[in-house]
């Protein structure tokens, strides 16, 4: 939900806030354990020393997703340091979107406390006919929350972009994120499950066919195969431009962490690399 309160010390000037929608549903709300979970969680995964500049992340609650989302994020390695700002696309899975939706907040929150919104990045993207803001989108929206306390935990002091994706085409996303794109200091982060409630050894046969297109920047990513395909297949588009080379980190599904087997949703984590970074 997002509420007002009042910045510290400054009379009539009051910050924006989206508060936690799905703590303690998707990753626990007591912020010492959820600081443990995360931290146990990156230190099972792959580390990895080059430099992402995008990644796709699963967002599905922890006990079923969260490590495939680790293996994303461990492989920012040394370069977390130099990340002072995140672009974040996630869907928009619970109110109608047309375009691209910014929050319209100035913050934020998790447990493990406050993230601001980079007022920079979206002032350079308002003018795009596509992006619209609408708090709705972003109110109740788990695609975007759950990857915050990974980044919290890895990253320091950072900046938000977060844009939650409607109805809208990839070129569209493409173009959006050559506004925001930026240097080593920017990371591009795209929230998207797979195929979702498939039997598990058809799940594995259609998620590792939507990877192989990933991974040769094939596009469209059909909607049945990736709930955040709009997003993914801009991400393609502007990797094609940039000249970035995506790597699998891991893949999985929720048959395989804790779910059972008759209907599966499909998780993957990819980094997308300079090509001067191939490993």
């Amino acid at each position: 939900m997002v509420k007002l309160t009042i910045r510290g010390g400054r009379k009539n000037a009051m910050t924006s806030i989206r508060s936690p929608a799905v703590a303690g549903l998707f990753y626990p709300a007591d912020a010492r354990q959820l600081r443990q979970d995360v931290k146990q969680l990156l230190a099972a995964a792959r580390m990895h020393d080059f430099k992402p500049k995008a990644l796709i992340v699963p967002h599905a609650g922890y006990i079923y997703s969260g490590a495939i989302a680790a293996s994303a994020y461990a492989s920012l390695g040394s370069a977390a340091a130099t990340i002072k700002r995140v672009v974040l696309l996630g869907p928009a899975h619970r109110v109608a979107v047309h375009g691209l939706a910014l929050p319209g907040v100035d913050v934020f929150e998790t447990p493990l406390g406050r993230v601001k919104l980079d007022q920079g990045l979206m002032a350079a993207i308002a003018h795009l006919p596509q992006v619209i803001i609408s708090r709705e989108a972003h109110a109740l929206e788990h695609s975007l929350e759950v990857q915050l306390p990974f980044l919290q935990n890895i990253l320091g002091d950072f900046t938000l972009l977060p844009l939650a994706v409607g109805w809208t085409s990839a070129q569209e996303v493409a173009e959006v994120l050559e506004k925001l794109w930026g240097g080593e200091e920017t990371l591009i982060v795209i929230s998207s499950d797979l195929s979702h409630y498939l039997p598990y050894t058809s799940a594995q046969r259609v998620d590792n066919e939507t990877v192989q297109a990933i991974l040769q920047l094939r596009q469209p990513i059909a909607h049945d195969h990736a709930c955040g395909s709009i997003a993914v297949s801009g991400l393609i588009i502007a990797a094609q431009k940039h000249h970035l080379t995506p790597q699998l980190l891991d893949l999985r599904n929720s048959g395989d962490t804790a779910g059972p087997r008759d209907q599966v949703v499909g998780y993957a984590a990819i980094v997308f690399k300079e090509e001067e970074d191939r490993i």
